[in-house]
């Protein structure tokens, strides 16, 4: 990235689209990533947080809230929506560590497919994708 100016770079770390099973999906915190996310001349880290199999927002939070977080907030493998209200509740946990403006919601990984094989159809994506909205919207009017 060296002499380009005016982008903002990020790093997304999947933890596996393949499967719609989450106990066949890589579970783990990012700590043992942590010496290479520091080395890294990146602005955003894009990381998983949607399922419990990412670990705890503070491992990240700590080392890197200097950074800005694109926080994987919906799961694209269920069918069922998010609750607004859980979204708003994660993003908080994650100013914690992050000011307002660094926190990006974001579903885990997009719902792209994977071999000619979609994880999510396009009506329960939408309505996940709402929920994210609506919880932007209220994390903005508490947060500016």
């Amino acid at each position: 990235m060296a002499g380009v100016e005016g982008v903002r770079t990020g790093l997304h770390v999947c933890r596996g689209n393949w499967s719609r099973q989450e106990e066949v999906l890589l579970t783990g915190d990012y700590e043992r990533l942590l010496p290479a996310f520091r080395a890294m001349e990146i602005d955003q880290f894009v990381l998983e947080y949607a399922t419990p199999r990412a670990g705890e927002l503070a491992v990240v939070g700590e080392a890197l809230g200097h950074r800005e977080l694109g926080l994987g907030c919906i799961n694209p493998r269920t069918d069922e929506a998010e609750d607004p209200a859980a979204i708003v509740a994660r993003a908080e946990e994650a100013l914690r560590y992050y000011r307002p403006e660094q926190v990006f919601l974001n579903p885990d990984c997009g719902f792209g497919c994977f071999a000619n094989r979609c994880v999510n159809e396009e009506a329960p994506a939408v309505a996940k994708l709402h929920s994210m909205v609506q919880a932007a919207r209220v994390l903005r009017e508490r947060f500016g």
